[in-house]
C-alpha cells in the first residue's frame, strides 16, 4: 500500500538519488546525452535542506522503500520537484504526490502552483490540470541550459 509522509533532512541522499535515476531514465528521449549526463551528475541543490525542513516535502513509499518525492516550495508556491522512480511510473504515484502538494498549497492560502517543466514531464503536468504559458531555458546551476516549459496552475476553491 503506498503511503506518503513528510520527508527528512536524512531523506535528501536517497530522493536525489532517485531523482538522479529518473533524470537519466525519463529525460533521455527529451535531451542529447552530453546534458543528461551533466545534468544528471549535479549535486542535490543547497535549497532542498530549506525546502524540506519546511514542511513541503513529502515522500512517496511502500513496504519502506521510497517510491518518489515531491517538494512545493511554500511561500513561493513553485512546484520545485516530482520524481518517481522509473522502475515503478505508471502507477499513478506522481499524481499523489502533486495532489498532497496542491492540497499543502490551498491550507496555507496559496491560490496559484507554478513550475519550470523538464520537456518528457509537460504531458504529466497537463494531465494534473497545469497550463502553458511560455517555452523557457532553465539555466541549471550545474552550467548547462535546459529547454523547459513554464506551467502554472490555479488551485480550485482558494481565494
Amino acid at each position: 500500500m503506498l503511503i506518503l509522509r513528510a520527508a527528512t533532512l536524512a531523506d535528501i541522499d536517497a530522493m536525489w538519488a532517485l531523482r538522479t535515476r529518473a533524470v537519466r531514465i525519463g529525460c533521455a528521449g527529451h535531451y542529447p546525452a552530453d546534458v543528461v549526463e551533466i545534468w544528471s551528475a549535479a549535486p542535490a541543490p543547497r535549497s532542498y535542506p530549506g525546502l524540506v525542513a519546511s514542511g513541503g516535502a513529502v515522500i512517496a513509499q511502500e513496504q519502506g522503500a521510497m517510491l518518489g518525492y515531491a517538494i512545493l516550495d511554500l511561500v513561493a508556491g513553485e512546484v520545485d520537484a516530482v520524481f518517481v522512480d522509473p522502475a515503478v511510473g505508471g502507477r499513478g504515484i506522481g499524481k499523489t504526490m502533486l495532489a498532497a502538494l496542491e492540497r499543502m498549497a490551498l491550507e496555507r492560502g496559496c491560490t496559484r502552483l507554478y513550475l519550470s517543466a523538464s520537456l518528457n514531464a509537460v504531458a504529466f503536468y497537463r494531465a494534473a490540470g497545469f497550463v502553458v504559458l511560455r517555452n523557457a531555458v532553465y539555466a541549471h546551476p550545474c552550467g548547462i541550459a535546459l529547454d523547459c516549459v513554464e506551467m502554472e496552475k490555479h488551485l480550485p476553491g482558494a481565494g
